[in-house]
């Protein structure tokens, strides 16, 4: 199972953008048990990043809701970033 650790840039964005949001913070531990599971898990549609970005990754909790993070070893990911797509990109 996958490790996961929230950076503080994650924790402030979760804080702001999706805590207290109800669907959208139930859905996002929802698929957060999926990621530890298995990160690349077709409902993530988990895909790396280009440009700027091109050390992260990025899964989808929902449509317009994503989670950028990075590969921390072959069992560790580390949350750095959640928002919608013009929030995160």
């Amino acid at each position: 199972m996958i490790q996961v650790a929230f950076s503080s840039s994650f924790k402030r964005s979760f804080g702001k953008r999706i805590k207290g949001r109800g669907a959208w913070e139930d859905r996002f531990w929802e698929r957060l048990e999926v990621l530890m599971r298995d990160p690349f898990d077709p409902r993530l549609r988990t895909h790396k990043l280009s440009g700027a970005l091109k050390e992260m990754w990025s899964f989808s909790v929902e449509h317009d809701l994503r989670v950028l993070f990075y590969f921390a070893g072959d069992q560790k990911v580390v949350l750095v970033n959640i928002g919608t797509h013009d929030e995160v990109y």
